[in-house]
């Protein structure tokens, strides 16, 4: 049975804090794009709390929303600059006549939950609670320790209270705030959007927290199909075959990620044969089942990933 390789995670490419312990918000990723296409280098300018009409702290945390969620990333081509502009996601997804530049569709929620978890240079906590950590219910202290052992296992140095910082803004990522405004800065109380899609639950009774497993009826076809078409170009170049449960139960594959069963998953993918013209099919063999791919190379499986969200977005397949 053909498997994938589990994704590396480099210790010395992983950028830890940044958030300044603010969640993202509705409008931030807009206004940061916006500052962007007039200055590249706005968040390390003099003037970058007038440009953002936000708080200094808040412009650190817009910078790295914006690259951990793969919406910005650095301009390498000045290696002395601290520029930054908008990846191809981005450009697609903020701009003035972007796809959805104000987070209005749940489908863009989805899509920046995936690029979120799957980002572990820049959101390390973020994608070792979706992609490693397999455990259905937890408690805070929990979660904490089991990120201090993979920290450990990796060789990421920090110290115990940066990891809680981070595990403290990674739920409220997906969890509404529980405290009253008259108990917390008003700023801590603001929720972020990936709290719509209903990931996390939380009950402050016995402080545990409980993953949502199951079918996602808001997740478009064509938004996992995306990330299903990304996860598999590592090997579309020399593989012809992936067996189905590598896209349900391994590490980092859209099963994990968006938290969905097996149902759900087949459904998707059954779907994704016709989306991509049998790019992606789905058949059984002496009783296991396994996705087939057509003989495309890893930068033209990404194409036709980016091709189903723009046909999504264009109403081409809602």
């Amino acid at each position: 049975m053909t498997t994938l390789a589990l994704p590396l995670i480099e210790p010395n490419k992983v950028s830890l804090g940044g958030h300044e312990k603010f969640v993202f918000r509705y409008g931030w990723l807009k206004k940061g794009a916006d500052a962007l296409a007039h200055n590249p280098a706005v968040f390390s300018a003099e003037d970058a709390i007038v440009a953002l009409g936000v708080g200094k702290n808040m412009v650190r945390s817009i910078r790295f929303w914006g690259l951990a969620l793969g919406l910005f990333e650095e301009d390498t081509s000045n290696r002395k600059s601290l520029a930054l502009r908008l990846s191809q996601l981005g450009q697609a997804l903020l701009s003035d006549t972007g796809w959805d530049p104000y987070l209005e569709d749940l489908a863009t929620l989805w899509l920046l939950h995936w690029q979120l978890a799957t980002n572990p240079a820049r959101a390390l906590v973020w994608h070792l609670a979706f992609c490693d950590f397999l455990e259905a219910e937890f408690t805070k202290p929990q979660m904490i320790a089991f990120v201090a052992r993979a920290f450990d296992r990796l060789g990421v140095s920090t110290t115990p209270a940066s990891i809680e910082r981070d595990v403290e803004v990674f739920l409220r990522t997906y969890v509404p705030a529980t405290r009253k405004p008259s108990e917390a800065p008003a700023e801590e109380t603001m929720d972020c959007p990936l709290v719509e899609l209903r990931l996390l639950d939380y009950a402050p009774e016995d402080g545990v927290y409980r993953f949502n497993s199951g079918a996602k009826i808001s997740l478009p076809t064509p938004v996992f199909g995306y990330a299903l078409l990304v996860f598999l170009s590592q090997v579309a170049a020399h593989r012809r075959a992936v067996a189905f449960d590598e896209c349900l139960y391994r590490r980092g594959s859209p099963g994990q990620v968006f938290r969905l069963d097996e149902t759900s998953v087949a459904e998707h993918v059954e779907a994704l044969e016709a989306l991509t013209q049998g790019a992606l099919s789905v058949r059984e063999s002496a009783g296991v089942r396994q996705v087939y791919l057509q003989a495309l190379d890893e930068a033209a499986f990404r194409a036709l990933a980016f091709n189903l969200l723009e046909r999504y977005y264009a109403g081409d397949e809602r």
